[in-house]
């Protein structure tokens, strides 16, 4: 499949001259984003994502490495005509209405009178903001600020979407007009790369992730593979005795999740294979088990684990 985002070794270095030490924002970034899927961008505050961003835009220089949007460099005037992009912080001219300011972007864009018109009023029905159209921004509410920058990125019918938070100020109800829309754009051919502390928004609508932690790749695959790595069981079981928890350390990682009774246990096993070794453990020690269920793995389980270095 063809790649909408590509980048190889890129890294970006800040300071380093005289007398200023050198600060690595971006190190090693490698990154596969194929084209028609959504793709989140996941990573603790100052992990490096808006730097990574920046420079795939062509917005900042990279320090080394390379990278290609639509197949052409970084920075290429016509592959960046194909990109729209919504940045966590953003100003708009807070005097104009929604209808106004989308009309200054698509001039910006070089869009034509004709189409601008019509596409802003699909636009407007897109983000669910026609009843405002008219109105300043100014009067806008935090959420619909967000939804008025997300109608400035779709403006143009860009091939590529690049969404910095784009739910981080919507209730609920709007981050599911918003994964809606995400995914609709995806039906439609677009690519969308997805940069949120929203996990489980990033788990419902995101093909792949790559999770960016102190400036470095540490994990990049789709959500299925990510979440399918080996097995996590609960056992409910009485008489757990030490000689029994010392067995089951050999089938896997025990993490008591520190009830007193000591009653329940977390089972994290390499392999789905394994499961029934639990259980043989259990009764050949005497135990009286309850229960023993797979606990499935969510995206911020999977996220911490990788953040905190754990297996």
């Amino acid at each position: 499949m063809p790649s909408a985002i590509r980048s190889e070794h890129l890294r970006k270095v800040y300071g380093g001259g005289w007398r200023k030490r050198a600060v690595t924002a971006v190190d090693d970034l490698t990154l596969d984003v194929p084209e028609g899927e959504v793709f989140g961008f996941l990573g603790l505050n100052g992990a490096g994502k808006t730097t990574a961003v920046m420079m795939l835009l062509g917005a900042v220089h990279p320090t080394s490495g390379t990278g290609w949007l639509f197949g052409s460099p970084l920075g290429d005037p016509a592959s960046r005509r194909r990109v729209g992009f919504l940045p966590e912080k953003f100003r708009f001219h807070e005097f104009l209405t929604a209808r106004e300011l989308l009309r200054f972007h698509g001039k910006l864009s070089g869009m034509k009178s004709q189409r601008l018109a019509g596409r802003i009023d699909e636009v407007l029905e897109t983000v669910g903001l026609s009843s405002a159209a008219d109105r300043p921004i100014r009067g806008f509410s935090k959420g619909m600020q967000q939804r008025v920058g997300l109608a400035q990125a779709l403006l143009p019918g860009p091939d590529l979407i690049i969404l910095d938070e784009p739910t981080s100020a919507l209730d609920p109800l709007g981050r599911r007009d918003v994964r809606s829309i995400l995914l609709r754009l995806k039906k439609a051919g677009k690519t969308v790369f997805l940069n949120s502390h929203l996990l489980t928004e990033i788990e419902l609508c995101c093909d792949r992730v790559a999770i960016l932690h102190r400036g470095r790749l540490t994990r990049q695959g789709t959500v299925g593979e990510l979440l399918n790595t080996g097995a996590r069981v609960e056992v409910r079981a009485a008489g757990l005795t030490p000689a029994i928890r010392e067995q089951l350390t050999d089938i896997g990682t025990v993490e008591p999740d520190g009830r007193p009774a000591g009653d329940v246990l977390h089972i994290r096993v390499a392999n789905a294979a394994d499961v029934p070794k639990i259980a043989q453990a259990l009764v050949s020690g005497g135990a009286s088990v309850h229960a023993i269920m797979p606990v499935r793995e969510s995206l911020e389980d999977f996220f911490v684990r990788s953040v905190e270095g754990t297996p």
